[in-house]
């Protein structure tokens, strides 16, 4: 997965899960802040990633990129998530932790940490 497509899957699932209006993304990979927006509404998600001026929707099973042109499926449990990154043929796992969102993916074989900003 691509890093900006890992920080959109973690703002979404987020907003899923804990039904907060996401208003920005730390990646502690790169040490710097995302604006990155997200809310979920029933099953419905509307986001925008500010830092490539791209919007993203979709439902609680299945997040659209708008500028990318693809499709990342999403299937929430809990405080746990998972779900395929079509344009990139990867896999992920994620969980809920408070406002940190830990995302593992498969593709890469890492671990990936993201905190949270609600409004």
């Amino acid at each position: 997965m691509s890093p900006h497509t890992r920080a959109m899957v973690a703002a979404a699932a987020h907003a899923f899960i804990c039904g907060r209006k996401i208003v920005g993304v730390h990646d502690h990979e790169f040490g710097k802040d995302m604006r990155i927006a997200a809310e979920a509404q029933g099953e419905r998600l509307q986001g925008f990633d500010g830092d490539r001026a791209a919007k993203f929707d979709g439902s609680s099973s299945e997040i659209y990129d708008a500028v990318d042109d693809a499709f990342v499926s999403l299937e929430i449990d809990g405080l746990k998530a998972h779900g395929y990154d079509r344009r990139t043929s990867s896999h992920y796992t994620l969980s809920v932790l408070g406002r940190v969102v830990q995302l593992y993916d498969h593709a890469s074989r890492s671990w990936f940490a993201y905190t949270i900003q609600v409004g």
